[in-house]
């Protein structure tokens, strides 16, 4: 391995120690949700190592292949990596997307029975900024840079209100819808009640009539 292998495996695990973690077992397929609005750029690092380390491990040649699935668990992407990779995508609607990943071994599933840990780094909008691209330029760029990722950042903001203001305005009419259809419903029951009563009080008045009592 070369020095910029090192340099990118340091990168990737300074990335992943403020990462999430999950065991995954060989051959099982697992998935985590994000709430992600419409027309949001979604990055995703990634790396699989063994669960215990100081094991011996079949797990060398072990890669994962990446699924994500929309909101109506249509397809956006399917895709084999090796070990440590990344993959990007972009929601098309706003709602809960589906993140799964599986191992891609090739053992018989008896013995398929390795414990692994995936490290998982999700990030919506643009995030990087390569300040190492710039040295030979001026401060300008680099300023035109931070300004460009200060707009994404908004950008992103921006979508995430708009996705609440959607998710609140669907919450309200479905609250109005269940008001209405609650309030409907008891005036159906009070008119029920109200025509049993009078049928009641009629019968009676009939039956006494009928036994000459009134």
């Amino acid at each position: 391995m070369g020095l910029r292998g090192i340099g990118i495996f340091l990168q990737y695990y300074l990335m992943f120690s403020a990462a999430m973690f999950f065991d995954l077992g060989e051959q099982e397929e697992k998935c985590i949700i994000k709430e992600i609005p419409e027309d949001m750029l979604v990055t995703g690092h990634f790396l699989l190592e063994p669960w215990d380390l100081k094991m011996l491990t079949h797990s060398v040649h072990l890669g994962v292949t990446v699924t994500v699935r929309d909101p109506d668990h249509e397809v956006l992407m399917s895709k084999r990596f090796g070990k440590l990779g990344k993959f990007t995508f972009t929601a098309h609607t706003s709602g809960q997307h589906y993140l799964c990943f599986q191992t891609n071994s090739t053992r018989f599933a008896v013995f398929a029975a390795e414990r692994l840990k995936l490290h998982l780094d999700v990030q919506m909008g643009e995030h990087s900024i390569d300040h190492n691209t710039d040295k030979t330029k001026d401060s300008m760029v680099t300023l035109e840079n931070n300004l460009r990722h200060l707009i994404h950042q908004m950008t992103y903001i921006t979508k995430q209100q708009e996705y609440q203001r959607e998710k609140e305005e669907v919450f309200r009419l479905i609250s109005e819808e269940t008001n209405s259809k609650v309030f409907w419903w008891a005036v159906v029951q009070t008119c029920i009640l109200l025509s049993v009563g009078f049928w009641q009080m009629k019968r009676l008045k009939d039956f006494f009539i009928a036994k000459k009592l009134v």
